[in-house]
């Protein structure tokens, strides 16, 4: 796991508030899935949510990826040296673990 520099500003800032409201609604969808489990609802109308549940988060880890991409990596680009390569690496290895999921 990598770490930045105390009070940096990441990539994903200028919409801090926009992303904890997605990731509110996806709790509230997972919290729907415990409720549907409890109540015994049908096995398929499950996996529907799970699918729809599942998305959500592949559409929020797909905008945080741009944002980190525009911000972190085009800003290592600018300041050159072995940082952009780090960011690239670590950027790639993100990619490789969303699509494994």
């Amino acid at each position: 796991m990598t770490t930045t520099e105390a009070g940096a500003t990441h990539g994903y800032h200028k919409q801090k508030d926009e992303h904890l409201k997605r990731l509110r609604r996806i709790e509230g969808q997972i919290r729907g899935l415990q409720r549907m489990v409890d109540e015994d609802t049908y096995c398929i109308d499950i996996l529907t949510q799970v699918s729809a549940s599942t998305k959500a988060l592949q559409s929020f880890a797909l905008q945080l990826l741009e944002e980190h991409l525009r911000h972190c990596v085009a800003d290592a680009a600018l300041k050159g040296g072995d940082e952009i390569d780090a960011k690239v690496d670590e950027a790639t290895k993100a990619i490789g673990r969303l699509l494994r999921t």
